[in-house]
């Protein structure tokens, strides 16, 4: 009787180490899926550059893994040193499938005040046709030409990782050019200005790509459709800073939007809309059938930004300042293979 009574003390302890292994096993599991939710929590306004704070966790509705969506790690060693930091950078996946106004892969956020059928749009023919000729027939241009990436992909941002550069091996520019190299490729005559609407002044960038797009126009009319390409900003709580990706074919690519201006609000001389909300409709269709979440909701604004100039206009926004250069030139390339697949339909 002695023995029994001896060994219960131990095996009473052993019993609370065990539990309480466990349970912190649990509770840091828990910890780390309830960070951050899936949801596209930036401002609804472009461009994207107000601090948001960040959502609750809550789960988000996502379409079958395909075998573009394999996982992959990669070790690769941070230059930059840590004790530089001046704000976090938190990767995530930026759900669209969770807006309501959607239809057939098309996630739209719609700010604008307008009431969209999806459907009937997407059914309905565009007003221009591709004739894949020696005559230019796509122009890409970059009203924020100077927008920049980060070097590497770690966690956090130094002083030295500013968002924006002169060197167009540094910025959207070279994104712009891996995605003209895309559709010239694809047998699509395309031209890609490199004119830095955004140096030495940012203000009137806008103005300054207008008369650009206006001559290029001009100049080559047989030009149907315009890429205004530039990279976004997503700011978090206090510095923190978002960083959006999505894993294709192993591979970490920066997730993408398109920016669709319309005839609402304070706009009332943009009577054309519809036609590059149709093109967007169909980008963004393609790009969801052949690399599912590549693409965030796609946001619908009462604005114009050029778009109004020709019926076949696209903005697309590729990455944030906390996404590589390396993981936004690869979804220029996914991205510029969807719109290839888009144009090779409009014969």
């Amino acid at each position: 009787m002695k023995k029994i009574t001896s060994v219960l003390p131990l095996a009473f302890s052993l019993s609370l180490c065990l539990i309480t292994i466990i349970g912190t096993l649990f509770s840091g599991a828990a910890q780390i899926t309830a960070n951050f939710d899936g949801s596209d929590f930036s401002a609804g306004a472009f461009p994207l550059k107000n601090s948001t704070a960040v959502k609750p966790f809550a789960p988000t509705v996502e379409p079958p893994k395909t075998e573009t969506q394999t996982q992959t790690e990669a070790t690769v060693p941070v230059l930059a040193d840590p004790s530089d930091a001046i704000g976090k950078i938190y990767e995530q996946f930026l759900s669209p499938y969770g807006q309501k106004l959607n239809y057939g892969g098309v996630y739209i956020k719609n700010s604008s005040g307008l009431s969209v059928d999806i459907k009937a749009e997407l059914e309905t023919a565009l007003s221009f046709k591709m004739n894949k000729t020696s005559e230019p027939e796509v122009l890409i241009v970059h009203t924020h030409s100077t927008e920049s990436y980060m070097s590497e992909d770690r966690d956090f941002y130094t002083a030295a990782d500013t968002p924006r550069n002169d060197d167009d091996n540094k910025n959207v520019v070279l994104v712009g050019e891996k995605l003209a190299s895309v559709l010239s490729e694809g047998g699509i005559t395309v031209l890609h200005d490199k004119t830095h609407h955004d140096s030495p002044s940012y203000n009137q960038s806008y103005s300054r790509a207008k008369t650009t797009i206006t001559e290029y126009l001009k100049k080559y009319p047989s030009i149907k459709v315009v890429v205004d390409i530039h990279r976004d900003s997503i700011a978090m709580d206090g510095s923190a800073k978002c960083k959006p990706t999505r894993e294709i074919n192993g591979k970490k690519a920066a997730q993408v939007m398109l920016v669709v201006g319309s005839q609402s609000g304070s706009v009332t001389d943009f009577p054309n809309w519809k036609q590059n909300f149709r093109l967007a409709l169909r980008f963004q269709q393609t790009m969801e059938a052949m690399y599912p979440g590549l693409a965030r909701a796609m946001l619908l604004c009462s604005r114009k930004y050029n778009t109004n100039l020709t019926n076949g206009s696209l903005l697309l926004e590729i990455g944030t300042d906390s996404n590589t250069l390396e993981e936004a030139v690869y979804s220029a390339e996914l991205a510029g293979n969807a719109l290839l697949g888009v144009l090779n339909t409009l014969k």
